[in-house]
C-alpha cells in the first residue's frame, strides 16, 4: 500500500511567509478556507536547531485541523518526503492579495 502523500502548504500570516508540512488538505465547509491536518515536523532530536522551525512546532503544538483562508495561500506542492518548516520575513514586492471575496449564491428556493 502506498504511504500517503505529503503536502507543502506555502501561505502569508501577519508579515511572514510560512511553509508547513502535513498530510491531510482539502476544501473546508468553512467557504473560504483550506483545512490542513495531521502536520508533518522532523525529528525534534536533531543537534541544529532553526528558530523559526522550532516557533512553528510550539505555534502548531496541540492543533488537530488548521483553517486557513483561501488568499493567503501562496501555493500548495505535493512533495515525496517533508522538508524543514519555517517562518521568514514576508520582503521584496510580493505581497498578499487583499481581495474581496464574493459570497456564494443564495437557496432562497
Amino acid at each position: 500500500m502506498a504511504s500517503k502523500p505529503i503536502y507543502r502548504v506555502v501561505f502569508h500570516n501577519q508579515g511572514e511567509i510560512w511553509e508547513l508540512y502535513a498530510r491531510e488538505i482539502f476544501q473546508s465547509d468553512l467557504w473560504g478556507f483550506i483545512e490542513v491536518e495531521a502536520f508533518v515536523f522532523e525529528d525534534a532530536s536533531k543537534l541544529v536547531v532553526d528558530p523559526s522551525t522550532e516557533k512553528l512546532r510550539r505555534t502548531f503544538d496541540g492543533v488537530n485541523r488548521s483553517y486557513i483562508p483561501l488568499n493567503a495561500i501562496v501555493r500548495i506542492d505535493e512533495v515525496e518526503r517533508e522538508g524543514t518548516p519555517r517562518a521568514v520575513k514576508a520582503e521584496g514586492k510580493v505581497a498578499e492579495f487583499p481581495r474581496p471575496m464574493g459570497w456564494p449564491p443564495r437557496d432562497d428556493g
